[in-house]
């Protein structure tokens, strides 16, 4: 199984694609249509998320061992501590190389219900992420991944105590991290060099979610932490009542912030996908990211 890390080298830009596990036949039809569509693209790896305190593990386990046997596809799959104890957590992880998955994204994850709720290991558990990556380590060979903020965990009490930690997790084993979503791209530039000024080359990946509609904007200013520059909202509030209008120019926006991130020499752009594959695919057509079998 080829690695994540393995896909990333090599010359100019690549993208992968982000999912979450289906709730019910109708929601796999869903996913399996995106899959498809963008399996000719030839993503560098795709993802599918883990729902929280492990409620949708077997969604995940069952979809990423489909797109292990079925399908030219590069698969990672999340992994969360929360409620796990380590021998569940052994248990989850072998299920992933029994299919053929040796590509992990390691979390902690945030507490059930609430994100910024008071974080409560499971007694027989793990407390933090980068235990996790040396768990994960420790069973097998895998590439591992972990998250990265930003602007900073909201649980950090600052950018430099934030970069501390991201260090931590990346130096305890980790292949990569990919950042949460953000508005500009000198946001996520400062994050990259913070994390380089340690003498940590762990490369960092962006995470992006393509503007189609407010209810995506806000979804993107909640899951950043952070309010959206002005600029954005200028170009985009005007536009709330027509959506066909916003979606063209929150595509023009979202494809921006790609090519400057591209410009700066970012070899990877994760895209968050609602399990819809349109505007992804818009987006790295116009990017010149299509391979020419697409």
């Amino acid at each position: 199984m080829t690695s994540v890390i393995e896909r990333l080298r090599g010359d100019g830009p690549k993208f992968s694609i982000e999912f979450f596990p289906p709730r019910d036949t109708a929601d796999e039809a869903v996913l399996w249509k995106a899959i498809r569509e963008l399996e000719p693209y030839d993503p560098a790896y795709m993802s599918i998320t883990y729902g929280a305190g492990g409620s949708s593990r077997d969604g995940t386990v069952r979809s990423i061992a489909r797109v292990a046997t079925e399908t030219t596809l590069v698969p990672m799959a999340h992994l969360t501590a929360v409620n796990h104890s380590v021998a569940e957590l052994r248990n989850v992880i072998g299920w992933y190389a029994s299919v053929g998955v040796r590509n992990i994204l390691a979390l902690r994850g945030d507490p059930p219900g609430d994100v910024y709720g008071e974080w409560i290991p499971h007694p027989e558990g793990l407390t933090y992420a980068e235990e996790l990556v040396q768990l994960v380590r420790e069973l097998g060979d895998f590439c591992v991944g972990v998250s990265a903020y930003t602007y900073g965990h909201p649980r950090s009490a600052d950018l430099e105590s934030d970069t501390k930690y991201l260090v931590r997790k990346l130096r305890a084993g980790a292949d990569f991290a990919i950042a949460q979503l953000f508005h500009d791209p000198e946001d996520f530039l400062r994050l990259r060099d913070r994390v380089a000024a340690t003498g940590c080359d762990v490369p960092v990946l962006p995470g992006v979610m393509p503007l189609t509609t407010m209810r995506t904007l806000q979804t993107t200013i909640k899951l950043s932490g952070a309010p959206a520059p002005r600029k954005v909202l200028d170009r985009l509030e005007p536009l709330a009542d027509d959506p066909k209008a916003f979606r063209a120019a929150g595509i023009d926006v979202t494809t921006e912030l790609c090519e400057k991130l591209i410009a700066e020499g970012v070899p990877n752009l994760h895209f968050y996908t609602f399990n819809r594959s349109k505007a992804t695919r818009e987006v790295i057509a116009r990017l010149g990211l299509v391979p020419a079998r697409a």
